[in-house]
């Protein structure tokens, strides 16, 4: 896999995340603790792209 193919993968996977944070939001009732380790992950995504990208 490319250097630029893992990046997409990466952010496709944090657009994903986003998503589901958002979805999980809203719904009352969602484990708080979930929502925490969705962010966790998204943010690791995040500076995993970061790190790849410089």
């Amino acid at each position: 896999m490319s250097m630029s193919s893992h990046i997409s993968e990466l952010k496709r996977k944090h657009e994903e995340l986003s998503q589901r944070v958002e979805t999980f939001q809203r719904r009352p009732g969602t484990d708080d603790l979930e929502i925490a380790s969705l962010k966790k992950e998204k943010l690791r995504l995040k500076e995993e792209i970061t790190r790849l990208s410089t």
